[in-house]
């Protein structure tokens, strides 16, 4: 027995399941949910890693202790981790603030001054932001910092204590050139001078991060000496974990955020940046679209209602397309995708009844999807061909959401069976980088497709509903444009 662990710490939660090789399936999960800080000020979004450490080590615990998994046969770790977050060190490796997450807004005015300096688009949430706003407006905290981390390299360090990072989540940190899979040097000296001593070195794909030290044994409960893998974003780590680890499928996650991405062989760059010209974490690129608001949506209006998702996506069926004039834009964040940091949700045409919870409930759904399919139309704009679609995370089991998905994508939309491609791709990106130090001459893909099968049938779009969603996706377009500019 080969078993291979994968955790996916999130901002949510971290999940962790272990893969037998040998057996070709899952034979245990897990997981650990926690939130943000809370009481901070608007736009500020963090987490302290111990938070990670905790639930890494509850998820692993229970993971040990399940039927037919032997600590003794696990041969490679992988991690997933939440994207261009900032984790800063001192010299003695202690965490000195809490970590500023992707969805944290604060650093609007920094981004905007990097996107005009460095002449190539940052948005706010990436890393390069958050290291230039803790320098002017923590200069003490700064002073003290001897290593920049991202989360899933800060977890990979607490395993290894090897300091390290990999292309696919280095290039969403801002200073990252993904054509070159190299940090841009004047980038990195024109946001701080000091940055470039502060950061780990780069490892290839299919490298390994190292193996389990003394420190992530025990916080694994595995021996020491089992492979840790380079791991990479959690978009990354999904994309393994979902089929777009070769080129030909495209894949839609449904979680806190919402993304679009795809394998590519050349990197896809977008002028205006609202595409992501990712590295992908196994060679070559994943260009990606990413709308900040997506399930949390959904969510609010669950808890406004006391009601549960099922009850009211049941509900929510009787409504029909365009909530009969409400539409909704659902900016409770800020958004990305356009690049509005400062957006805010908008309830348009609103009339008496609206107020229900099914009628908000389908307008959430409508929302958030119609911005995820404005980033699809720019990604189709940039030459990647969107034919069908491969969906994963959590709002994936909602058969009313995929319905729309697939209608206003004018395409098959399959749901997978599992869900959890973040942390499944961790594992199966670690069993190849084992095969790989094994002398084995295979791809990433190779190792992933067995593993990798749909969750039911395709939705497939309807002509007429697919075209009345043409007309509604303009009128959010147009809505959107009407109080925010050109975007």
């Amino acid at each position: 027995m080969s078993l291979h662990l994968g955790l996916d710490v999130g901002t949510q939660g971290t999940k962790g399941l272990v893969v037998d090789a040998d057996a070709g399936v899952i034979v245990a999960r897990a997981s650990a949910e926690y939130g943000l800080i809370e009481g901070l000020e608007p736009g500020a979004a963090e987490q302290h890693p111990d938070t990670w450490t905790d639930a890494i080590r509850a998820v692993a615990a229970e993971l040990m202790a399940a039927d037919g998994v032997d600590p003794a046969a696990f041969a490679s770790v992988g991690v997933s981790g939440q994207q261009h977050g900032l984790v800063v060190l001192d010299g003695e490796g202690q965490v000195v603030r809490p970590a500023k997450l992707w969805c944290d807004t604060s650093t609007v005015e920094e981004a905007r001054e990097l996107s005009e300096t460095l002449g190539h688009s940052v948005p706010t949430g990436f890393t390069a932001s958050k290291i230039l706003w803790m320098a002017r407006h923590e200069p003490e905290n700064w002073a003290r910092v001897a290593r920049v981390f991202l989360p899933h390299d800060y977890v990979n360090w607490l395993l290894t204590d090897r300091a390290c990072m990999e292309a696919g989540d280095a290039s969403g940190t801002g200073f990252f050139d993904p054509e070159a899979r190299d940090f841009r040097a004047a980038d990195v000296q024109a946001i701080d001078p000091r940055l470039a001593d502060l950061l780990p070195e780069l490892i290839g794909a299919g490298e390994a991060a190292g193996t389990l030290c003394s420190r992530g044994a025990d916080l694994l409960g595995l021996p020491k000496g089992v492979l840790v893998s380079a791991g990479g974003g959690d978009n990354m780590m999904s994309a393994v974990g979902s089929g777009a680890s070769r080129p030909g499928v495209v894949v839609v996650s449904l979680g806190t955020s919402g993304t679009v991405f795809t394998h590519t062989l050349e990197p896809v760059v977008d002028p205006a940046g609202l595409i992501a010209p990712f590295c992908a974490s196994v060679g070559g690129w994943l260009p990606l679209a990413c709308v900040m608001n997506l399930t949390a949506v959904s969510d609010e209006v669950c808890s406004a209602f006391g009601r549960d998702h099922a009850s009211l996506t049941d509900a929510a069926r009787d409504v029909p397309i365009g909530c009969d004039g409400l539409l909704w834009l659902p900016f409770l964040a800020g958004e990305r995708m356009p690049d509005l940091p400062d957006a805010t949700g908008t309830l348009l045409g609103m009339r008496a009844g609206h107020l229900s919870a099914e009628v908000l409930y389908r307008a959430a759904l409508e929302g958030t999807s119609m911005n995820l399919a404005w980033g699809v139309e720019r990604m189709r704009s940039l030459g990647v061909g969107v034919d069908a679609v491969n969906l994963v995370g959590g709002a994936a089991r909602n058969a009313l959401w995929r319905e729309i998905l697939a209608d206003l994508l004018n395409c098959p939309v399959t749901p997978l069976a599992e869900p959890e491609s973040g942390a499944l791709g961790a594992a199966l990106q670690a069993l190849w980088t084992w095969r790989l130090a094994q002398d084995e001459a295979v791809e990433a893909h190779q190792v992933a497709e067995p593993f990798i099968a749909a969750g039911g049938p395709a939705t497939e779009p309807d002509a007429e509903r697919s075209a009345r969603y043409a007309e509604l996706g303009q009128r959010f377009r147009d809505e959107v444009r009407a109080r925010y500019g050109d975007v």
